[in-house]
């Protein structure tokens, strides 16, 4: 016989898992002995519950495994909300353990009850509550599986005290070996000759394209065909933005140059869609046709209705077409590269900019630069998150982490925390407004404890900028959005992490290549100036081309 907390442990060492992020509560406690005799599983003490999901989330995300946080009971499962609708809408697999009181017999009435299991239902892919040791591995089994198929997302086990005590017999189910579903051959073909009668298509890349094995189906893709691609935010990195026939992400709604060159495309495949994204174009009745690649088919909306779904798994769809399709002589792709080289010119624009405080077309040059192709940047959520995805260049897939779905605040220096664990030998810098950082700000304690090396810069410009922004293009007043904000520098410091304060455009170049570099945990205070915002939405394009 097994005690039911230790079965637990050895079904998640079964599916492979290393790291659980969390706090654990009373309600945890044969949970937490059973893991403390685990030779395989770390588990990652966190300050608060919401930064372990955001942590857990990220793993996920980076390694298409499933990443699993813990908390107790009440206050503490209920701080793993936000998470959970991250990795719900961002595709991340997440596994939430949650404590409970005993649910057999119990003296306690209904102290610290909350019904979590009903509450995560609508935001995960599967939540339940074990009533019976002999039931883990296989509910265990299911939440893994439904965590990793796609799309990928949150899922959700309570145990409660009573049942992780008991005695039972049952061993952990071997993981099953899975294939997704090929696209149908005449799905392909339909693609195949839609696009060789195109005139002028286009390639979208989206967040369901963020794959290992699809990077390199489009690469090859795009060198047999020359077919232009764009992307949207979750899309970045999946083909190097260095290429040629990059055009740009489509970081705004719509009017910015990326969407120019989308319009003066015919036929536009559009491949990993997510409504969980802002568009990157807007279809309408008699416009632009559009192919759906992805491993669903499309959810139809006023703005989305594909004429063409090849559906089934994507980077097998991408190779599919690139053995049938012959490039056509007749396709013409000058309008879009006019325009893209517009959009160049328009990016570069500010990034010499050197004036103090920083400018963010600066800040966004200053941080390519130092970063290495393999390097990751994780971004908290503001209006700098806009510039990064414009204008950053991202050269492989998952080295810009964002959040275009849930676009929640608080999660950069979590995101970053997990992104050092899975990748030790790379430079990860996490990039944060002030108001973001705040909100999660006491996981550098976590991060020196784990002797990370890793590098903070925060954003500091005494305001929830973004919102401020957005008030005043709306002809509000200026009100109610500002805050003060503590010495960094001396905060930093406190945790046991180094500080730093940016005195000037140099000096931001000097400190990035010198903590980047550094062993230890680094925090860079960086005054950021946001009255360029405007420009972004304003994009004059026109006067870097004389025909767009």
């Amino acid at each position: 016989m097994t005690k039911a907390s230790d079965l637990f442990v050895a079904s998640l060492e079964n599916e492979g898992v290393e790291y659980i992020f969390g706090i654990p509560g009373e309600e945890n406690l044969d949970f937490l002995d059973s893991l403390s005799r685990s030779q395989q599983i770390k588990l990652v003490l966190t300050r608060h519950e919401q930064a372990a999901g955001f942590m857990a989330a990220t793993y996920g995300r980076l390694t298409g495994k499933t990443g699993v946080c813990l908390s107790t009971l009440g206050p503490g499962a209920t701080n793993f909300f936000t998470a959970a609708a991250y990795a719900q809408l961002g595709g991340m697999p997440m596994m939430m353990i949650t404590g409970q009181k005993p649910i057999k017999k119990s003296k306690q009435g209904r102290f610290q009850i909350v019904d979590i299991v009903e509450a995560l239902r609508p935001m995960t892919k599967y939540a339940h509550q074990l009533a019976s040791g002999e039931n883990i591995p296989s509910r265990v089994r299911e939440a893994f599986r439904l965590a990793e198929e796609e799309k990928p997302g949150a899922v959700h086990l309570e145990l409660p005290e009573d049942i992780a005590a008991e005695e039972c017999s049952s061993v952990p189910i071997p993981e099953s070996h899975a294939r997704r579903p090929v696209p149908e051959a005449k799905a392909v073909r339909a693609a195949v000759k839609r696009l060789e009668d195109a005139k002028s298509p286009v390639l979208v890349i989206g967040a369901g394209a963020n794959r290992k094995i699809t990077g390199r189906m489009l690469n090859q893709f795009i060198e047999k065909t020359g077919i232009p691609f764009a992307t949207t935010q979750l899309g970045k990195g999946v083909v190097d933005e260095r290429h040629g026939k990059f055009l740009g992400t489509a970081a705004l709604s719509a009017h910015d140059f990326v969407h120019r060159a989308i319009e003066a495309a015919d036929v536009i495949v559009n491949i990993g869609h997510d409504v969980i994204e802002k568009p990157p174009f807007f279809m309408e009745a008699g416009g632009t046709e559009v192919i759906h690649i992805n491993f669903r088919t499309a959810e139809v909306d006023p703005v989305y209705f594909p004429q063409i779904e090849v559906v089934g798994d994507i980077a097998n769809a991408i190779w599919q077409i690139m053995q049938d399709i012959v490039p056509q002589p007749t396709w013409d792709f000058s309008r879009m590269m006019t325009v893209r080289e517009a959009g160049e010119a328009s990016v570069a624009e500010g990034a010499d900019d050197t004036r103090f405080p920083i400018y963010p077309q600066h800040l966004v040059a200053e941080v390519r630069e130092a970063m290495p192709s393999d390097g990751i940047i994780a971004l908290d959520n503001g209006v700098y998150k806009i510039w990064f995805a414009r204008n950053y260049k991202a050269h492989m897939a998952n080295t810009v982490l964002l959040d275009n779905a849930l676009a929640t605040m608080g999660a950069g220096l979590p995101s970053a925390m997990a992104a050092r664990l899975v990748h030790p030998d790379k430079k990860i810098l996490a990039i944060c407004g002030d108001g973001g950082f705040m909100m999660n700000s006491q996981e550098m304690e976590t991060a020196v404890r784990l002797g990370m090396q890793l590098v903070v810069l925060i954003l500091n410009d005494n305001s929830y900028g973004m919102i401020r922004w957005k008030q005043a293009n709306m002809g509000f007043e200026d009100w109610g959005l500002t805050y003060g904000n503590p010495d960094f520098v001396k905060y930093a410091e406190s945790y046991g992490a180094h500080g730093h304060r940016v005195e000037s455009a140099e000096h931001l170049t000097k400190t990035l290549a010198e903590t980047l570099d550094s062993p230890g945990v680094h925090l860079i205070d960086c005054p950021v100036d946001y009255s360029e915002n405007d420009q972004i939405l304003n994009i004059d394009i026109k006067k870097h081309s004389a025909e767009i």
